[in-house]
């Protein structure tokens, strides 16, 4: 049943396309073995979302054997795009299986992870279904990486040993990602955006300091539901405390509904065999139709900068590409649309290095990822902006009460510049 990984991607034809299981899932002992027969491949064209790990077919030496598309940039690649070895391609996420499903993207090979089959002959995709399974169906050639610590999820993420063409063992624990502990302001953006929240509600959250912030403040709620394309460690204590139930939700009634995780070792033991917990297609996930009729929808998004017209860039900085599109607008969106919903950005008013991220206009050659149209509700350290229903006057200054007392005359000034006076602003 099982060959050495180097017979395996002997399987691959020169020139073939070939998919990348996603986040923590990306099979590490496959892409090793797939960068040693670089000169055998050339041209080999990947495509992924963004993975966690090693990506070596990423670096320079290999330039003329890959090149890498990616749904989502991350860490791993982030230097290959700017430098021009790989590419982004803007897409929202609900829409990547489509790109498989419907032949715009032809993929022939698909490297996968899979947890040890059981007695029935089934694998699981654990961690990670999100585009997995739309590229696993539209390629010729599946070859799974079997792995012990891959968790045993339910939901979309079943496969049968029949749909699997070569295996491989390869038994390594799952990267481990933890956001660091939030600082003061972060507590703050946390408090803030959790009383946004409503019994009841159903959140998009994902991972990191805010993220978890928010998850910590949230302890008094009663009856809240997920129904998100990315959960970590910080929905656990709301989860055995009882806060997180779903009982209200409308689809997927008191599970957790997600389409990839990435966290510690707790969070990969929680979600095994865990009957609460649906892992499924980002097509479904993330669709704004399902999303919508889950009641009290909360998306809590984050930025990397905003203007003061509501404009939110969170895929570049400038003509930089850091991350991607995503699922931001799908939530957003289907939040908006939601009974009694919630679109929410929070970021803190400033970088590191005390830039403001409330700006008179994106950077040139920034992406415009939610317009001005989508936002609701805007949350910093210095408080919370809603912006529905507000025209552009309104908004300006509604941004500028919440940026850093540092940079608000500066803003005000711009304002002033593009929108006239101030005197009647309400």
């Amino acid at each position: 049943m099982y060959v050495q990984a180097s017979t395996a991607i002997n399987l691959i034809q020169p020139g073939s396309s070939v998919f990348i299981h996603t986040a923590v899932a990306a099979p590490q002992v496959l892409i090793r073995e797939l960068t040693e027969q670089a000169n055998r491949l050339s041209p080999c064209t990947i495509y992924q979302l963004h993975t966690e790990g090693e990506a070596p077919y990423t670096h320079a030496e290999y330039e003329s054997q890959f090149h890498t598309h990616c749904f989502f940039i991350g860490a791993n690649c982030r230097e290959a795009v700017q430098a021009g070895r790989a590419s982004y391609i803007p897409v929202f996420l609900s829409e990547v299986p489509l790109l498989f499903r419907r032949g715009v993207i032809k993929s022939d090979v698909a490297l996968i992870s899979v947890s040890e089959p059981d007695h029935h002959g089934y694998c699981s995709l654990g961690v990670s279904v999100d585009t997995t399974k739309a590229a696993m169906e539209s390629s010729s050639l599946v070859i799974a990486q079997v792995n012990k610590y891959m968790p045993r999820t339910h939901g979309d993420s079943q496969v049968h040993i029949s749909n699997i063409h070569a295996f491989v063992e390869g038994h390594l624990p799952l990267p481990e990602i933890s956001a660091n502990a939030p600082d003061e302001n972060t507590q703050i953006i946390g408090s803030r955006v959790a009383e946004l929240v409503d019994d009841g509600a159903t959140l998009q959250i994902g991972i990191g300091e805010i993220p978890d912030a928010v998850l910590a403040a949230l302890i008094h709620h009663k009856d809240l539901g997920i129904h998100t394309e990315l959960f970590s460690d910080g929905i656990l204590p709301l989860v055995e405390k009882g806060v997180i139930n779903g009982r209200r939700k409308k689809k997927y009634r008191e599970k957790i509904v997600s389409t990839f995780i990435k966290g510690t070792r707790k969070l990969y033991e929680f979600v095994n065999d865990n009957p609460i917990v649906a892992m499924l297609d980002c097509s479904y996930v993330n669709d704004t139709g399902i999303i919508r009729q889950n009641p009290k929808v909360t998306a809590i998004n984050s930025a990397i900068e905003i203007d003061i017209t509501g404009q939110v860039c969170a895929d570049s900085i400038g003509t930089k590409m850091y991350s991607g599109v995503g699922g931001q607008m799908d939530f957003i969106r289907g939040a908006a649309l939601s009974e009694r919903g919630k679109a929410i950005i929070a970021m803190p008013s400033t970088t590191s290095g005390g830039i403001s991220r409330i700006v008179p206009v994106l950077r040139t050659g920034a992406g415009v990822v939610t317009t001005r149209a989508h936002v609701h509700y805007v949350v910093t350290e210095y408080g919370t902006a809603c912006l529905f229903g507000k025209d552009l006057k309104q908004r300006a200054r509604a941004l500028v009460e919440i940026a850093h007392p540092d940079h608000r005359d500066m803003l005000l000034r711009e304002a002033h510049e593009r929108f006239g006076s101030l005197k009647n602003w309400v």
